[in-house]
């Protein structure tokens, strides 16, 4: 009661309505085609080739050890995984989805990497330099025969009816967990350097855009610059004062910022060459398990392209663009092997979450950043500078992204029908296995050494463990299947699951906007047609 009259008026109506459902999302500074002022421009690219470096480095360090190579090889691998990523995102930004998306080294090669490192004809090399260049042949003609799978599904088209089955419902799950699926690589090894990574890097990016009010958004833009360079010097006062002078092996490694072993073993200027190791070898199996991780590096850069079309402000990603941009992401694993990476490329998941980070989806940004790789990938020893960045600083960053991209998914709620129980099952069912399935064959693995299939064919239990672990591609396969077989005669059914939002992204040219931001330079949709 108010003043002793009567009950208090209802709200308003508009009041209770839910926040409006967009196709495109607000408040990104620059979008795909706007590119900010070059000086901008320039720090935001070398920002984005700071943050793919964790990946590019965290893939050699594992590798080479095992491999016999030493700190030389490791050099080397980086410089040219940087200089193929260069390669791979200037062509996806240019020919591909024209998305801003990064292509990098990808962790989904990497068991199937460690089986071939550990193939028994490799054993009785004693000489280590040999024992990693004929490793490295055997892992490039792997990568040369498995880059076959994406160019053919891609260009063929085939790939673009698979993900007209995709759905915001389905959606949801794939784009989720290619972000929180990859927490193992988030929270840093030392608490010391990596926490206060953290707290500097919310500081810039969500507390000082608000406290200090300027016309330029320049804190939580640049929000890595800054809190990398301040964290990275007291990582340095740490290691200088003897902090790690009693710590185990794994702790110096990871925490020192002397003991990358990247600067002395680089050279000054290198520029990497193809079949740079030697004349590529091809075995069937190695082959086959090779594709089998290409599948599921194809599933996840399918999850991880739509979170990039998201924070870039574009419109759902027609279904002919995504298969053009797995097509050139194929070509990007032929250059891998090429050249000679000991990885595979896909999209880099920490890079769509800086997107979101500094709100800035320019594909001029990604280009230049481009650059920067295939810069520094030649002139060895300032890249090897920046690539010594220590691990738990990286790690820190992870965070923060790939908690964006995780978010990113769950935007497309807004399309679904969440009082729907079909909708909520296929939500919490698929999410859940997503989780649960890989959970169960990373622990087994880490167990016993080897996967829960574990047959006499090296090949085929990769084949089969490798899809088995990754979070998106089972969380995103059980939702599209529930989401094409479960009522699907049902009426409501097509619009619980939001396709009604997506139905003029199906084609092409149904949205004047697609030609906006997917629509090929220099007149070249006759030779690679997008519908």
């Amino acid at each position: 009661m108010a003043g002793g009259g009567g009950p208090a008026p209802p709200p308003k109506q508009e009041e209770l309505q839910p926040h409006p459902s967009k196709d495109q999302l607000p408040n990104i500074a620059y979008c795909i085609t706007s590119p900010p002022p070059w000086p901008e421009a320039i720090l935001l690219g070398f920002q984005h080739y700071l943050v793919m470096l964790g990946t590019t480095v965290l893939i050699p360090t594992t590798l080479v050890p095992q491999m016999g190579g030493r700190n030389e090889e490791k050099a080397k691998m980086i410089q040219t995984l940087l200089f193929v990523a260069g390669l791979n995102t200037f062509f996806q930004t240019l020919f591909g989805t024209r998305l801003p998306a990064v292509i990098g080294g990808s962790y989904s090669y990497l068991p199937t990497t460690i089986s071939i490192v550990l193939a028994g004809r490799y054993s009785t090399i004693v000489d280590p330099v040999e024992k990693f260049e004929k490793i490295m042949r055997g892992i490039q003609g792997a990568l040369i025969v498995a880059s076959t799978l994406q160019i053919v599904v891609g260009f063929s088209g085939l790939w673009r009816n698979v993900a007209r089955f995709l759905s915001p419902l389905s959606t949801v799950p794939l784009v989720a967990l290619t972000g929180f699926g990859l927490y193992e690589f988030g929270f840093p090894l030392c608490v010391e350097i990596g926490l206060p990574q953290i707290i500097f890097l919310l500081i810039f990016s969500q507390y000082m855009p608000h406290l200090i009010r300027g016309e330029r958004a320049i804190f939580d833009r640049f929000a890595v610059i800054f809190s990398v360079v301040i964290v990275w010097i007291y990582a340095h006062l740490l290691t200088v004062s003897g902090a790690y002078k009693n710590a185990g092996p794994t702790t110096q490694t990871s925490c020192r910022t002397d003991r990358a072993g990247i600067i002395g073993a680089s050279p000054w200027i290198r520029v990497p060459y193809p079949f740079q190791w030697g004349a590529p070898t091809f075995d069937a199996g190695e082959a086959f398990a090779m594709m089998a991780a290409s599948f599921v590096a194809l599933v996840e850069s399918t999850g991880a392209f739509i979170a990039v079309s998201r924070y870039a402000s574009a419109t759902p990603i027609p279904p002919s663009i995504l298969s053009r941009g797995v097509g050139w992401q194929g070509v990007g694993i032929l250059f891998s092997g090429i050249f000679g990476t000991g990885s595979g490329s896909s999209v880099s998941v920490e890079n769509a979450g800086l997107l979101a980070l500094t709100r800035v989806g320019s594909r001029r940004v990604v280009q230049i950043s481009a650059g920067f790789m295939i810069f520094f990938s030649i002139l060895g020893k300032f890249g090897a500078i920046f690539a010594s960045i220590p691990a738990p600083i990286m790690a820190a960053l992870y965070c923060l992204f790939f908690a964006y991209v995780g978010s990113g998914g769950l935007s497309f709620l807004q399309f679904c029908n969440l009082n729907s129980f079909r909708t909520k099952f296929i939500l919490g069912f698929s999410v859940f296995m997503g989780l649960s399935i890989p959970q169960y064959f990373n622990e087994y693995t880490a167990i016993h050494g080897y996967g829960p299939v574990h047959t006499g064919a090296r090949w085929f239990n990769d084949m089969i463990n490798v899809p088995f672990s990754s979070e998106p591609f089972v969380a995103g396969f059980l939702a599209m299947f529930l989401d094409v077989t479960l009522h699907k005669k049902d009426t409501a059914t097509r619009k619980d699951r939001g396709m009604h939002w997506w139905d003029r992204f199906r084609s092409f040219k149904t949205d004047t906007r697609s030609e906006e931001f997917y629509s090929l330079p220099f007149n070249l949709n006759k030779f690679f047609p997008s519908v």
